[in-house]
């Protein structure tokens, strides 16, 4: 089932159940896959991985946005924002733990045979490449960031 499907299933689950931050969120992403699908030069399915991308993005936008609204005191608005983030989170895959991440990392650095913080640009574009969906783009840079220099 692609991921177009699972979102108007879920939309529909979600009218049902009158679970409107719920909606919102899922409306959001399906709006996002409709422009993805209509961009000049574009397939009419999207590829797992531009699926991936589309929610990776989407997640961050709604973090960025809570931090805003936290720093603001706005509570009602980070309470939409971390309630739709929850939803998006929903349909990407599991997160990496702080150990796995390590790990990982470790075994990238090891293969790329970096040592210094001069290396961390080779490390990166691997690192990005095989964690993608596994673990945010800042976790990886920063624990690159350590394990080059410490």
């Amino acid at each position: 089932m692609t991921l177009k499907e699972n979102v108007e299933a879920e939309i529909k689950k979600a009218m049902l159940a009158r679970e409107k931050d719920k909606l919102r969120a899922l409306r959001a992403i399906k709006s996002q896959i409709l422009l993805a699908e209509s961009e000049k030069g574009a397939t009419t399915q999207l590829t797992p991985e531009k699926e991936l991308n589309m929610l990776m993005k989407a997640a961050k936008q709604r973090k960025e946005a809570a931090e805003i609204y936290e720093q603001q005191g706005r509570q009602d608005l980070l309470e939409i924002e971390l309630s739709e983030l929850k939803t998006i989170e929903g349909f990407l895959p599991a997160q990496l733990s702080d150990e796995d991440l390590k790990e990982k990392v470790v075994a990238i650095i090891e293969k790329t045979g970096a040592s210094t913080p001069k290396d961390m640009g080779k490390v990166m574009g691997i690192a990005s490449k095989e964690l993608s969906g596994n673990a945010d783009g800042k976790r990886i840079s920063t624990m690159v960031k350590s394990l080059l220099v410490g």
